[in-house]
């Protein structure tokens, strides 16, 4: 039986593959930033990533992201990427340096306000449902104007960017249709003064990344690709 890649060789074979889907969209390589989301995975699998000089890491809920968090010296940055719900806010705001999922106006001004109260502004991506897929979280399209407007109006939210996550169903041109939704989004809100100038794109996953790296993605979100599939 073949010997499972190491670690090492995953993290080379993604920057390749970046490398190639920045260079058949005429992008710098250095634009797009691979963020390890390390759910189901130990602390152990963070320091062995830190190792090889990865230092921002991605959760997707709050209470099991807590023991991690604890347990890793020094201290990497550390993002939200998973649903939050407003009871979970105020601890949120206390572990994570980032938020990608801001999907209402009631979380908003939840997240702003725990933000404050721990003497702190948090950086924060809007969540946007560009599948129209029902069992997914993220404001519809058509309202991210209006929730950019709102979350933009708190003291305690530092408004970075938008998120998405691909469809489940259409394949690669489902997948491309949805990440070319975002980048369109992110471009009218852009010139609408409702976020920087250098927002990201958060978007693409151990499934499609290559294709969101295509289209615009400044953060690639992955877990399999560089880990492996949890036992």
């Amino acid at each position: 039986m073949d010997e499972a890649p190491s670690l090492r060789q995953r993290l080379e074979s993604v920057r390749e593959r970046i490398g190639r889907a920045c260079a058949r969209s005429g992008r710098d390589p250095h634009t797009v930033r691979l963020l390890p989301v390390t759910k189901g995975f130990p602390a152990g699998t963070i320091r062995d990533s830190m190792a090889l000089g990865l230092g921002e890491f991605g959760e997707n809920r709050v209470q099991e992201a807590e023991v991690k968090i604890a347990s890793i010296s020094p201290r990497p940055r550390w993002h939200l990427v998973g649903h939050l719900q407003r009871n979970k806010a105020k601890r949120a705001t206390q572990l994570f340096d980032v938020i990608h999922s801001i999907d209402s106006q009631p979380l908003a001004e939840e997240v702003s306000r725990r933000a404050l109260e721990a003497g702190k502004k948090i950086a924060c991506l809007v969540e946007v449902n560009t599948s129209g897929d029902r069992s997914k979280f993220g404001v519809p399209p058509d309202r991210v104007r209006k929730l950019l407007e709102a979350a933009g109006a708190h003291d305690g939210i530092d408004l970075r960017g938008l998120m998405t996550i691909g469809p489940l169903h259409g394949g690669p041109a489902g997948a491309r249709r949805a990440f070319q939704d975002l980048a369109s989004i992110r471009a009218e809100c852009t010139r609408a003064g409702l976020l920087p100038e250098d927002a990201d794109l958060s978007m693409g996953m151990s499934d499609d990344f290559e294709i969101a790296v295509e289209e615009g993605a400044t953060i690639v979100r992955l877990g399999t690709a560089l880990f492996g599939r949890q036992a």
